[in-house]
This record gives structure tokens, sequence and C-alpha cells, in this order.
């Protein structure tokens, strides 16, 4: 399995990089140009008032993860065990043991279903609600929160780390401000850093500061020759501005603040970023940012699907172990912190795999039945909705689609979901498609 190419060939794409930044903060200015619309409907109080979305891109089995089938025939069951749980009678797979100590808090959904088996359309379908379309690209829930929400701090309101998935843009039809703003650097190591966030060679802050005051000059020169009535510069520029120059903002991605301990619950892992991207996500989350999207790339297991639990011999590095502490230390963190009953974690992917293992030792694509988990931000954990069939092929009751998950996300966000954004030429077009249902056993 390889992190930057999955069985279809499509390449990750290249997220869009910041121009600019180091001269003036031009290129992120763009991005603080989001969010100034308010919720449609005032009477949807939130729960949640931000985000992490734990995104397993490549489509993580559900058989090896959240519904483990310990009864089937060996070629269903696959190679590994599965263990109890916090919640009597709920089993998972054997390398999410200390996610089963936790359950109590989460909420699993195993009845997700989805007709779109490839990467893209999946991807598309899950992290929009809408199926996609040759007319339209939708945006993502990053997206579509900081297009709606207030954002008054100099952070992004829609971080990836270290990137988006390279499957859709992320912002649709919404402006460019409000795709997904991506850390780019890996956590996980010693010498992390924000890409494009440093001011290139050679420029410092006082001549970063004297080329801002001369874009201000010039800006108040253009109003002038327009006769524009207001003598304030551009608030998108100012907060840029702030944001490459403010020391706090820049300890918002400084890892080397938080205890060592805290570092190791999460994963210190090499060769695998999702524990410290989690805790930087917890930092990001703690700070004002509404959204933060954590993606861990390699869950595309066509072949050797053992190699999710010992790819790394003698270390925590394999994807299910590393999944497992992240998850874990995530609840465990908010919860110390009293930060989980405002903040929404959701883990998924875009589809799970086949129930019969192929010949190659591995699971392939299928959408038709899956597993979403969610935590937090007014869910209602300790449970279990849906389930499939004694083959994980299909949902057995309670099927819920990717159009009903994005309308109870957008609940729990505090964001009607029929509220109506509109695309570049004026058309209306709701956040949850027409039909999608809330799974209101999901919230507390």
């Amino acid at each position: 399995m390889s992190g930057s190419r999955r069985c279809d060939s499509v390449s990750r794409r290249d997220v869009v990089r910041v121009g600019g930044l180091t001269a003036l903060g031009f290129g992120l200015g763009q991005f603080f140009q989001a969010a100034r619309a308010r919720v449609a409907d005032p009477r949807l109080a939130p729960n949640a008032t931000s985000c992490i979305l734990i995104w397993l891109d490549g489509g993580p089995s559900h058989l090896e993860t959240f519904d483990p089938k310990p009864d089937a025939p060996e070629e269903v069951r696959g190679p590994f065990g599965t263990i109890a749980t916090s919640i009597p009678g709920v089993r998972l797979g054997e390398c999410l043991e200390r996610t089963a100590t936790v359950l109590d808090q989460l909420a699993i959904v195993r009845s997700m279903t989805s007709p779109l088996g490839e990467h893209n359309l999946g991807t598309h379908y899950v992290l929009t609600g809408y199926a996609p379309t040759p007319a339209l690209e939708y945006p993502s829930f990053g997206a579509t929160v900081a297009h709606v929400r207030e954002n008054p701090g100099v952070l992004p309101p829609n971080i990836a780390i270290p990137q988006f998935t390279g499957n859709l843009s992320g912002h649709g039809y919404l402006p460019g401000a409000t795709r997904p703003f991506a850390v780019g650097g890996d956590p996980a190591r010693p010498d992390f850093k924000v890409r494009d966030l440093d001011l290139a060679e050679g420029l410092d802050v006082s001549r970063l500061a004297r080329r801002h005051e001369f874009a201000a000059a010039v800006d108040a020169l253009s109003r002038a020759r327009d006769a524009a009535p207001s003598a304030q510069t551009d608030p998108d520029l100012e907060r840029a501005f702030d944001l490459i120059t403010s020391p706090e903002a820049k300890g918002a991605f400084n890892l080397h603040e938080e205890d060592d301990r805290l570092r190791a619950r999460y994963g210190r892992d090499g060769g695998n970023s999702i524990g410290q991207s989690c805790l930087l996500a917890r930092r990001l989350i703690e700070r004002g940012v509404p959204f933060v999207t954590v993606t861990s790339s390699g869950w595309d297991s066509h072949a050797n699907i053992v190699q999710l639990k010992e790819r790394y011999r003698g270390d925590q590095s394999a994807h299910l172990p590393s999944l497992d502490r992240a998850l874990s230390a995530l609840i465990e963190d908010l919860t110390d912190r009293g930060m989980l009953d405002e903040t929404l974690v959701v883990v998924m992917g875009e589809f799970g795999r086949t129930p019969k293992m192929n010949s190659n030792g591995g699971r392939d694509h299928w959408p038709n039945v899956f597993s979403v988990v969610l935590a937090g931000g007014g869910v209602r954990g300790g449970q279990v909705i849906g389930g499939s069939d004694s083959l994980a092929e299909y949902p057995d009751h309670s099927p819920v689609t990717p159009a009903d998950l994005a309308a109870t996300i957008y609940t729990l966000l505090g964001i009607d979901p029929k509220l109506e954004l509109q695309t570049s030429d004026g058309r209306p077009v709701r956040v949850a498609p027409e039909g999608a249902r809330i799974v209101r056993d999901l919230i507390a």
C-alpha cells in the first residue's frame, strides 16, 4: 500500500499552496474571506462548536475495525480476532483495544451504505452528502462550516493535517477561501513546521511590516481615486499579516509545548503521523478553529491485510494500532479538558471492504455496507446504530446513506440541513440533499 498512489492509479492531488505568504500574506488572505453568513434557522442551537474529522483515506475495512464477524466463515472473518468493549455484547477488531475501553463515549453506525465503490466518487459522496455529478462539485463539511460560521481569529477556519484528500478540492462551488488550509508537514517529525508560514530568506518582520504599510498606502490611494467612503484596509490582508507575524498564531502549531507523556499517549510512531496529527487537531480546536481534518492515508488494503497490524514489527507504526492509540487518546484528552461536549469527532473513509478475502490476502472495495464512528458534540455515545448482515455484505436494518450522515453532522454543528448556499452563478443549493434524514438516535 502506498500513501501517495492508490489502486486506481490516481496520484494524490497536490494541495494548492498558499501563494504570496512570504511576501505579504495575500494568498492566505483568501482563506479569511469565508464565514460571514449566519445559520439559516436560529432555532437550531449548535451542540458542537467545532469538529475533528479523522479521514481514513482509501477505504478502511469495517470487518477489521468496527464491525467484525467472529462467527462468520474464515474467509469472511479474516485473520484477526475480536475483543470485548465497554458496551456489553459489542465487539471490535482485536487491534482496537484502547478504543474498546472508551466505547461508552462513541457511537458506531454499522449500516452506512452507498452505491459508489470508486475512490473519487465515494469520497465526494461521503464528504459532501451529495452523489457526484459532472455539473457541480459540492463543498465538503469543512468548507461549508467555514462559509457559514463567523471566524474572528487569525487561524484559518478549515485546516487539513497534513493535507486534504486528493479526491476533491474540498470547497466545491464555494469560494476558494473555504478550501482546506493544508499544514503540509508531518507532525510526527521532530523538525515539523507548517509549510509557507515562515518568512522567506532575507525577509524579516520589519521588512514585511514595511511592505504591509506600502500595500495599505496603495490600497488607500486606490480608494481615494474611486472616491470610496471607507478608510479601512482589507481585513483579510490584515488577518493574513497577523498570522504570519503573530507568535500566538504560530504557537498553535507548536507541539513541543505539549507534555511528552501526552504525546506518547497519542503515539509518536515513526512512519505514521495520525497520533501527532490528532494532537495538533486538538490544539487548533482549542484555539477556536471550527473544523480540522486529520488525513490518514494507506487504507486501500487489496493485499496482505495483516500489514495493517504488523507493517512495522516492534513498534506501533502499523495503521490499526496507530489509529487505536490516536482515537482513544483524543477522546480521553478532550474529556479531561472538558472539550468533548462541544467537539464533534467523526471517523470514516469513503467505503468499506469486501466481506470475502481475495486471493492476495486482502479485501477489495465494498460500498454496500461500512461503518462510521462519531463522538462528542451532542452525540449519544455507548450505542450501535443499525447493523450489517451476518456476512457484513449489506445493511441488516436501519440503513444510513451519506446524505443522511451529512444532515446529521450539520445538525450537530448547528447548521440547518435545509440551509441554502449559492453557486457562483447564483443557483441556490441546500447544504444537505432534499430527502436526507437526520439520524435522530445519534443525537443526545
